[in-house]
């Protein structure tokens, strides 16, 4: 609504009092004139005034201070009602219509553009994924809609089932409650790459008006088709292709983290035979607050995540835990050390499943029939070596040269060939083995989880006990992440000025370590110290990883590919949050099962001198 002239001076003022005392950034003071001007905002107009009148400047400072950004999963942040870095009916409108004119750019003038859509159980998710959906009916799109919550691996699954160009998935995976995201998927169920993610921001940046169409018109007009019940037992068939014959006598407690897991974890686990799986019931019931969950954050990176669960598991005697993240894409659990009446459990890191589940899928594979030469696994330049180590000891080729981010992983898939993939991997609780998606599962890697879990038990052993078997074939690998957050207006620019200076001044040494060799991947070059910079081949992307001396450090082949990392740091800022993202890693060679123990203290007490001298390095 139009202000009064006399009201809009006084809210421009305003705006200007403020730049001046320093309480509001110059992009904020300029976007929020612009949002009470121009007409294109003007049904966010009111709500801003209000706020200004309300002097809710700390707010309106965040929520304009910049533009939100597309980062390795698309556009994710804060949920506020007016702002250019918040996540509202008016950045998300934009999102959708950007993909819509981008889309529509691709085609000829007759050809009908589709598009699946799915969320959720976030707040106002199903809000954004109907206004997604409006602006792609304005847009003349024909949508495959998924009511109710679903995973996101179910979405990538629907773009390549139901053939459309592109899909969306309003979801913020594992952020807090206050956040919400759009996905963008591009046809074969992959999340958009170049020049598709480019060409997509181009438009999004030039979107004036917003053009809705109401949804329950395209139903009318048949232009909104639901397909949940085709896809969702399509895709549980898909998943159980996955499967391995084998001993299913297991007790499994299982997690959704008040997400929407069981629409496919449970499905998939019944459906391989697994009769005997129950849901945890604190963290059962939707709810984009996830009450229940330590922090209300449900992230399974977070151990924290299944203290509850696991003391349950005890109590009644299950043999799994696991759990999913709110859109189920990511998986963590947790197995007692041994079978021994009333051991302890523990939980399994990211990497830790990486490697367990890469030896499932290849073992499964192997029992089903399918092994052929040139199979093959892919992962990041962050994630464990021991996965590299594992795959190679089956004869597998393994490419872990990609980026952190999935998309990478998958397009990877595409570009070597599906038919000879096995299992694809991050270190953030990322996992796919098939190619029923192009997106992590944590569907499919529950039911690797559950059929190895049950296999082991027949034996007398646990996957704790097999980790430990693992690292004395191939060393023992231990890892750690550290999260740094920069909260606030000046969180990206505090970001930016340590990538620079790791960069400009890389340390001499840390946790007692030499630094040995730094490489930078935004400018694809390594170097050692004292010598000049030399070029390596690879993706450009903002990381920094520093090999510290040990027996075990990666090293530059002809190709310019990179072996796994041994005792190394790396260092990435987030593309969608004001965070850096530390990887640390400690590797010891094969040893004795009586010295394992002692090599684990070690690699223990290497990484806390390492995290030590990096926080003291930052003043964090």
């Amino acid at each position: 609504m139009p202000h009064a002239p006399a009201d809009l001076a006084r809210l421009l003022d305003a705006i200007a009092s403020a730049r001046a005392a320093g309480t509001i950034t110059e992009h904020s003071a300029t976007t929020m004139r612009d949002w009470l001007t121009q007409p294109r905002y003007r049904d966010f107009a009111g709500d801003l005034a209000d706020r200004i009148g309300k002097g809710l400047w700390k707010e309106l400072d965040d929520a304009f201070w910049t533009v939100i950004p597309f980062g390795t999963g698309g556009r994710r942040g804060m949920m506020y009602p007016v702002g250019s870095n918040a996540v509202n009916d008016r950045t998300i409108g934009e999102s959708a219509q950007g993909l819509a004119d981008y889309v529509r750019g691709t085609l000829a003038p007759d050809e009908t553009p589709t598009c699946a859509i799915a969320h959720d159980t976030r707040h106002r998710s199903d809000h954004f994924a109907k206004l997604c959906t409006e602006v792609l009916l304005a847009s003349g799109f024909k949508v495959f809609f998924l009511r109710g919550v679903r995973s996101t691996p179910e979405l990538s699954f629907a773009v390549r089932y139901t053939k459309s160009l592109c899909g969306i998935m309003v979801t913020a995976s594992h952020n807090p409650p206050t956040d919400n995201a759009v996905k963008v998927y591009w046809s074969g169920g992959v999340q958009v790459l170049p020049p598709h993610d480019k060409g997509i921001i181009d438009r999004v940046m030039k979107v004036d008006e917003v053009l809705r169409q109401p949804f329950d018109e395209g139903v009318a007009e048949g232009r909104v088709a639901f397909v949940e019940e085709e896809v969702d037992a399509a895709f549980v068939k898909s998943v159980l292709l996955q499967s391995a014959p084998g001993p299913r006598d297991i007790s499994i407690l299982y997690s959704p983290l008040h997400g929407v897991g069981a629409t496919a974890v449970v499905p998939v686990l019944a459906g391989a035979g697994f009769g005997r799986v129950r849901l945890y019931g604190p963290h059962e019931k939707p709810d984009g607050d996830f009450p229940n969950v330590p922090g209300h954050v449900a992230n399974p990176e977070n151990p924290a995540v299944l203290t509850g669960p696991i003391e349950e598991a005890r109590a009644r005697g299950d043999d799994l835990v696991l759990a999913s993240d709110p859109d189920c894409d990511r998986l963590g659990a947790a197995s007692p050390l041994t079978l021994t009446a009333g051991a302890a459990w523990a939980t399994f890191s990211g990497n830790q499943l990486c490697a367990l589940l890469c030896e499932q899928a290849i073992h499964a594979r192997r029992i089903r029939g399918e092994a052929r030469p040139g199979d093959y696994v892919v992962t990041t330049i962050v994630t464990s070596g021991l996965v590299r180590r594992i795959a190679e000891s089956h004869g597998l080729t393994v490419d872990d040269t990609q980026l952190v981010g999935f998309k990478w992983i998958c397009s990877a898939v595409d570009r070597h060939g599906p038919e000879r993939f096995v299992f694809g991997t991050e270190e953030s609780h990322g996992y796919v083995a098939g190619t029923h998606v192009r997106d992590k599962d944590a569907a499919v890697a529950a039911l690797l989880m559950a059929e190895q879990t049950a296999s082991l038990k027949a034996l007398g052993r646990t996957p704790h006990q097999l980790l430990d078997e693992l690292f004395l074939r191939h060393g023992c690998h231990m890892e750690r992440t550290i999260n740094v957050m920069l909260p606030g207006a000046t969180g990206m620019t505090r970001m930016k000025e340590i990538m620079a200076a790791l960069r400009a001044t890389p340390p001499r040494s840390i946790g007692g370590l030499e630094v040995v060799r730094t490489r930078d991947q935004a400018s694809l070059q390594t170097w050692t110290p004292g010598r000049s910079p030399t070029p390596y081949a690879g993706v450009t992307s903002d990381v920094v990883l520093f090999d510290l001396a040990g027996p075990a450090r990666g090293e530059l082949l002809p190709d310019g590919r990179f072996q796994p990392l041994g005792n190394a740091l790396a260092a990435r800022p987030s593309g969608t949050e004001p965070k850096i993202k530390f990887y640390l890693f400690a590797v010891a060679p094969p040893g004795s099962v009586s010295g394992l123990p002692t090599t684990k203290a070690q690699l223990t007490t290497q990484l806390d001198a390492v995290e030590r001298d990096l926080r003291a390095l930052l003043g964090v």
